[in-house]
């Protein structure tokens, strides 16, 4: 079995929830890839502009269109789990009055009209999901010599220069930090996990940074090595 799951995008920044998510699930991380993201609004095929009231759809989405929304104040936003779910459900209870905002595909497996494509405030819209699979499929699937990229998370002790050491360490060995994240420990009082991501040339220097690492780390777990992912338009 294979998922994929949307961890960050370039206008609403890391989706926080998902990183906790990925750790919980013991999956491992085995690629990514870049989607170009563009929403359209749409509606049953009956209704148009004069009968649209009501805007559905997932909250990221709709602050992704936040100029759009803006130039028609006089909309009602409801956020939903779903950009596709809102026009699943606007077809599937006859819902006259509402729009979703998603991808424009929807309109046709769910029979909407199209009102505007290319809504979303910045053209430059791009959403990283990461592939994830089990520990032992991931094992069958990953070639180590394609690899130049993993994730890792870890709490650090709570002292002073904790986090810059380790900084200074991939430095050493020249891995490349390419993204650092920081969330609360819950019940741990100013405690934090620490999800980065590092690219590296060389597999095996990249190990051996690891291991420099790891004594000065609390809880460090490798969440997957993977090839950089491709952006498509």
């Amino acid at each position: 079995m294979v998922a994929m799951v949307a961890i960050e995008n370039t206008i609403a920044g890391s989706l926080l929830h998902n990183y906790e998510l990925l750790r919980e699930s013991g999956m491992t991380i085995v690629g990514e890839h870049k989607l170009r993201i563009s929403h359209s609004i749409m509606c049953l095929p009956e209704d148009n502009w004069a009968d649209v009231t009501e805007v559905n759809s997932h909250p990221v989405a709709l602050m992704q269109c936040r100029s759009f929304l803006s130039a028609h104040h006089g909309l009602k936003i409801v956020e939903v789990d779903d950009t596709a779910g809102a026009a699943r459900n606007i077809h599937e209870k006859n819902l006259h009055g509402h729009a979703a905002i998603c991808h424009k595909d929807a309109a046709n497996i769910y029979n909407m009209k199209i009102l505007e494509e290319g809504i979303e405030t910045n053209k430059h819209n791009f959403t990283r999901f990461l592939v994830l699979t089990s520990q032992e499929n991931a094992d069958n699937m990953r070639k180590k010599e394609l690899t130049d990229k993993s994730s890792l998370v870890f709490s650090l002790p709570h002292e002073e220069g904790s986090l810059s050491a380790i900084l200074s360490v991939l430095s050493f060995y020249k891995i490349n930090l390419t993204k650092i994240q920081s969330l609360p420990i819950i019940g741990r009082e100013w405690e934090y996990l620490f999800y980065i991501d590092l690219t590296y040339s060389d597999y095996k220097r990249y190990r051996q940074s690891l291991d420099a690492i790891r004594p000065l780390t609390k809880e460090m777990r490798i969440l997957g090595e993977y090839a950089s992912g491709r952006q498509t338009i």
